[in-house]
């Protein structure tokens, strides 16, 4: 299947969601085959090598790639509008292969200070182990960028809208700075999800998920993935990937295969809601503030205009009284569940200074805009109503 139908014309990017990449087998399956092989047989020793080579297409071994995995792959560079895609085992080791795969001892990366923990922890941590300096910048100040720049600069990398704060960076600013001093930019569009947002169309080199969240979307599995042009992709991730091995399992390939099928669906609902939500708790008296991308109050209205098609599915809130005032909120929501993953169909709520941001300091924290107070909310498919009578009751008792 292609991106075009069999009368010519493209097809819209929500049908390829459903049809794009499929290899269907000899058996004429209707859904995706799930091909839960390790390694692949020859008909002849000639065959083999000319596989290894690459003088002939076909599959190796399920660390190179795998004929599932390889149908999710086609199927989101699709819809994400990109010329290729390497699938990995989580979010993370997307993250770091593709930061991993463009720096070596002596380069510079430029990076927004507001990130997810484990992000943070690869820019600021892992990679100054390797010989990579690293220098974190406020993401929405483009002077900041520009004053960060050194002769060894290679890479900027950002979120937008950021974990947990949902801050938003203007993207092709930063773009148009990264391409001035010869570096590449790598976007993490986890909060947006290719549905509402398109870094590659605004100038970013690199795409990066984690398919555990909105992909899949139901709790189930673990995954992420890399995109970007062919070039970008062989030259900085496809033998990173293949001879490091965080390779995705192709029992999970098929399960984000089929989520990827209801993907729209699904992050339309949500955001729909998130944006009912936060209207709705917007002024509360136990909110000390709301930030919502979707919303004419949020600090970055003007970026989100221009370039996001929608808002998100979370809703950051800084409850008054800090830890204790945010506790004594989660611990009395009923539907709402208390966890750390985000982007499921169940409504979920984190509260990042004591989970996913607790290892940082206090003055990190801050510095991140991850105050005590703060709580991360990931708006779910419920009906609006419910959510709303179950939030407000516990704002109320805080």
């Amino acid at each position: 299947m292609s991106e075009r139908s069999r009368n010519g014309r493209i097809l819209h990017a929500d049908t390829r969601l459903v049809h794009e990449g499929i290899l269907r087998s000899e058996f004429g399956e209707t859904s995706e085959a799930l091909f839960l092989t390790q390694g692949h047989v020859y008909a002849s020793a000639e065959e083999c090598e000319a596989r290894f080579t690459g003088d002939s297409p076909g599959f190796l071994y399920a660390r190179f790639s795998n004929p599932t995995v390889s149908m999710f792959e086609q199927r989101i560079a699709s819809f994400e509008g990109a010329e290729a895609a390497r699938a990995t085992a989580t979010g993370m080791a997307a993250v770091t292969a593709a930061l991993m795969g463009l720096l070596q001892a002596g380069d510079h990366i430029v990076s927004a200070r507001a990130l997810f923990g484990s992000c943070r922890y690869v820019v600021a941590e892992l990679l100054p182990r390797f010989g990579v300096a690293s220098t974190l910048v406020d993401g929405t100040n483009l002077d900041a960028w520009r004053e960060a720049v050194r002769p060894e600069t290679k890479v900027f990398f950002l979120e937008s809208p950021a974990n947990p704060t949902l801050e938003v960076i203007d993207i092709q600013a930063v773009a148009q700075i990264a391409r001035e001093v010869g570096a590449k930019l790598v976007v993490d569009n986890v909060f947006s999800t290719p549905v509402w947002q398109k870094p590659l169309e605004l100038g970013a080199d690199c795409v990066v998920y984690s398919a555990t969240k909105h992909i899949d979307g139901q709790g189930r599995c673990l995954g992420g993935v890399v995109l970007g042009s062919e070039e970008f992709i062989l030259t900085h991730i496809h033998t990173l990937l293949r001879q490091t091995g965080p390779s995705m399992s192709p029992f999970n390939a098929w399960v984000l295969l089929k989520s990827l099928e209801t993907l729209p669906l699904r992050v339309e609902r949500q955001t729909r809601t998130a944006a009912e939500l936060a209207d709705a708790l917007a002024g509360h008296s136990r909110i000390r503030r709301l930030t919502y991308p979707g919303r004419a109050d949020h600090p970055q209205a003007d970026i989100i205009a221009r370039q996001m098609k929608g808002g998100s599915t979370l809703i950051a809130l800084e409850i008054e009284g800090g830890k204790a005032g945010a506790f004594r909120f989660l611990n009395a929501l009923n539907l709402v569940r208390i966890s750390n993953n985000l982007g499921d169909a169940k409504s979920l709520i984190t509260h990042p200074a004591t989970t996913t941001h607790q290892r940082f300091t206090p003055g990190e924290r801050a510095e991140m805009g991850v105050r005590e107070g703060l709580v991360r909310l990931s708006v779910g498919l419920e009906h609006p109503g419910d959510l709303i009578d179950d939030l407000v009751q516990a704002l109320d008792r805080v």
